[in-house]
């Protein structure tokens, strides 16, 4: 099994910065990509960016020039820098890992965390 813990949630204002981690541990080589997930109330979950575990990254349009995924491979944790944070960014945001592709094609579990609140500040 893999258990994820993301951080680094909060309040901040339009135009405004945080970087989110998530801390993979348990079973990790069971996995080969990490994303990060996002679901604002009253809509879907839905994707912010994904990484796989040669660096390949992909990103959802709206996070597109705002957004960096990244991973430090010795801690275990994915990053998802945000920079000009906008109000319709706030929701809950979930760290994944599973072994497929980036696209999504899952081999097994799909492992989630317990999201960190992210709230954007007119």
């Amino acid at each position: 099994q893999v258990q994820l813990v993301e951080s680094g949630g909060g309040l901040v204002q339009a135009g405004g910065s945080l970087r989110l981690s998530c801390v993979a541990s348990g079973s990790i080589f069971s996995i080969n990509n990490m994303g990060w997930y996002r679901q604002a109330p009253g809509k879907q979950r839905e994707l912010v960016a994904v990484i796989n575990m040669g660096g390949s990254t992909r990103y959802a349009d709206s996070a597109k020039g705002r957004f960096a995924i990244s991973l430090n491979n010795a801690k275990n944790t994915v990053f998802l820098q945000m920079n000009s944070l906008k109000p319709e960014d706030t929701a809950v945001y979930y760290c994944k890992a599973w072994r497929g592709t980036s696209t999504g094609t899952s081999i097994g579990n799909d492992y989630w965390g317990q999201g960190t609140q992210v709230t954007v500040s007119s």
